[in-house]
């Protein structure tokens, strides 16, 4: 008898949708593979249950908070559930951006220069030291809530006077907040599949930057895999992702997005342990490629 397998999808993050899409999609490939796969929608469904339903193993196709930060992870450990992806703490400090960039700095490894600010710094007033420290990294600068996926509550920020309307938005998803330097460059994704680096795309966003229309919404956003890179960049690239990856102990899948810079460095942006898994999603674009 093979193992009754729960996909769990949906949520109450705010990339619901988006994991709704995702977990359909895994449902239908396990399905397809044989195996016998039910959805369960935490929203919906009691997931401390899981066990007494029949379920033995777990696939995780939820995205954002309460799905890939850690706080599910440690729940289905407790229960003795094996499930996907990365564990407690790599995947609290990947959905972390501010505590990965802090670990990805300490390891030596190229981020771009942010500030970082709480809500209570924010609504007390930024003192002199870090308003001078937002101004030294120029405009325009990128403002984005640490703990939050898929773009959300993300603004590019061209003018000063733009930048706290920015920050009440980023506010309005977590508690702290980085305004990080603008890099010019394009962006890259590549994804991790066991212990293999698959080939890097290339994103091409619709607007400015690559926010949630450019990821959900646009139709004219491009993607190029292979990437168009060099031999020697494509395997910097991926020999920067995997010391990024295996420094925040990640394992099992997941993908890291990474700019170039005008300068020709690489600059990590963020990992993702839970990524989409349509049939227009980044990784499934990238194993497609890889063969």
């Amino acid at each position: 008898m093979t193992d009754k397998i729960a996909v769990l999808l949906g949520g109450t993050s705010a990339e619901r949708e988006v994991s709704l899409n995702s977990g359909a999609a895994v449902l239908a490939g396990l399905r397809e593979g044989g195996i016998d796969a039910y959805p369960v929608d935490p929203k919906e469904v009691d997931v401390t249950q899981l066990k007494s339903m029949g379920f033995q193993k777990v696939f995780i196709a939820l995205h954002g908070r309460g799905g890939e930060d850690g706080t599910l992870q440690g729940m289905l450990e407790l229960m003795g559930l094996p499930y996907t992806g990365s564990g407690v703490m790599a995947s609290a400090l990947s959905m972390d951006k501010l505590r990965s960039k802090l670990l990805w700095q300490g390891a030596g490894l190229p981020v771009a220069p942010w500030v970082a600010l709480t809500r209570a710094e924010f609504e007390k007033g930024l003192s002199d030291k870090q308003l001078a420290e937002i101004s030294a990294l120029g405009l325009p600068v990128i403002v984005k809530p640490s703990r939050e996926g898929s773009s959300v509550g993300m603004s590019k920020v061209v003018a000063e006077n733009a930048l706290q309307d920015a920050l009440r938005l980023a506010f309005q998803h977590d508690e702290e907040v980085l305004i990080e330097k603008w890099l010019s460059g394009p962006e890259f994704t590549v994804a991790i599949l066991g212990e293999e680096i698959l080939p890097s795309i290339r994103i091409q966003p619709s607007g400015t930057f690559y926010d949630y229309e450019a990821k959900y919404l646009s139709d004219e956003t491009q993607y190029f895999c292979p990437a168009g890179l060099e031999a020697s960049q494509e395997a910097n690239l991926q020999a920067l992702v995997l010391k990024a990856w295996t420094t925040l102990g990640c394992k099992g899948w997941g993908r890291i997005d990474v700019m170039l810079d005008s300068d020709g460095q690489f600059y990590l942006l963020e990992a993702n342990t839970s990524p989409g898994m349509t049939s227009h999603s980044l990784v499934p674009m990238a194993a497609r490629q890889a063969g």
